[in-house]
């Protein structure tokens, strides 16, 4: 994907503002923090939120604090240094709004993971009295040689083992892993994120991390089923991204014609691409668009002006009061997305890329043999 994310264009911005929002969605469905994207979105812009209540609604602001911040730091040319003062302040993001939870410390005593439906005692954390070595030989193997995509999923593995933590430990191990990944100057962290398959796949995840963790602390299991299902979550994943990327190229130069026939500025481009995707669009929405798209603010007269000429262009259609007011697209918008998504290409017969490599493999050998 570097070619097509590396150098900057103008729906880059919006599409990589998607992504995170699928990404903080999907880590936190695992733990039954269910919201819309729309949802995630408004939260990230300190708008309320259309559909959740307080609980999820503090959630989601924590772990978006968290995900900013590793964002952010990781771009730093010094370069991000993960050590356990980190990775507590991130859980304490995560957590502040419930300090019965414990945020920003290590648990006080043993823990348990039970299974909801049954209350069955399916992993049995190693003792408190271990927690802070075994943090301590975690990050030590993230200075190590391996391939950036290993470290990630090796330490995702060992944080959830460890359980150090009362609360949030797979939340913190799915940070931790796109922190890995951030540190290591990829190109575009949020991009390579698993986190939203994870959550599309939560069942798949639950049953590799019992096969390899084995009920209780076995630092010395075969981690390789992890490791190929962690690798298999990234190809996937990428797999999707691109054809995302693709689509929203293609979008964007429809609505950019749209846009352009109705004598609307180019500003409202990013929005509508967002609002044809399915978004509610809050003036505060439209706003950040807009900024990250242009790279500079523009002011809330200008937003509702935007606003109010895209409706009157029959693209949007408003909805509530004025305090509450939100936007919809039109059909207009809209069906062109569904043109667009119709022609998304099938998932192939062969979806596993260790399976596709053997195919190759064989392929290559009897081409040399034919040679």
């Amino acid at each position: 994907m570097r070619h097509r994310i590396a150098e900057p264009r103008r729906w880059s911005g919006a599409l990589r503002r998607m992504s995170e929002a699928r990404a903080v969605q999907g880590s936190n469905s695992i733990e039954g923090y269910n919201a819309s994207l729309d949802d995630v979105i408004a939260v990230s812009d300190d708008e309320e939120p259309f559909d959740v209540n307080a609980e999820t609604k503090a959630v989601l602001e924590g772990y978006q604090e968290a995900m900013t911040y590793v964002l952010q730091a990781s771009q730093d040319p010094g370069g991000l240094e993960v050590d356990e003062g980190l990775i507590k302040a991130l859980h304490y993001m995560m957590l502040k709004h419930s300090l019965t939870k414990n945020p920003g410390r290590w648990r006080p005593g043993g823990i348990h993971v039970e299974r909801s439906e049954t209350g069955e005692v399916v992993y049995e954390a190693p003792d408190r009295e271990l927690v802070p070595s075994l943090i301590s030989a975690m990050l030590a193997e993230l200075d190590g040689d391996a391939p950036c995509f290993f470290k990630g999923a090796m330490a995702h593995l060992n944080l959830v083992m460890i359980h150090p933590f009362s609360d949030g430990n797979g939340r913190m191990a799915r940070c931790l892993q796109t922190l890995v990944l951030a540190r290591e100057q990829i190109v575009a962290p949020v991009f390579s994120s698993i986190e939203e398959y994870l959550g599309h796949n939560t069942q798949a995840y639950y049953d590799v991390l019992a096969e390899v963790g084995k009920g209780s602390w076995h630092p010395d299991s075969d981690a390789h089923p992890w490791i190929r299902f962690c690798l298999t979550a990234h190809y996937r994943q990428a797999r999707t991204v691109l054809r995302r990327i693709q689509a929203f190229e293609e979008l964007w130069t429809v609505i950019s014609e749209i846009a352009a026939a109705k004598n609307l500025p180019e500003r409202t481009i990013g929005p509508m691409c967002e609002a044809a995707y399915g978004w509610r669009m809050k003036r505060a929405t439209y706003l950040k668009n807009v900024e990250i798209t242009l790279g500079e603010p523009v002011t809330t007269l200008t937003a509702s002006r935007d606003l109010r000429a895209i409706t009157d262009a029959g693209l949007f259609t408003p909805i509530g009061d004025t305090r509450g007011r939100y936007y919809v697209a039109t059909a207009t918008l809209t069906d062109e997305w569904g043109k667009i998504r119709s022609k998304w290409p099938r998932r192939p017969e062969v979806d596993d890329p260790f399976a596709i490599a053997e195919i190759n493999a064989d392929q290559l050998s009897l081409e040399v043999k034919g040679a």
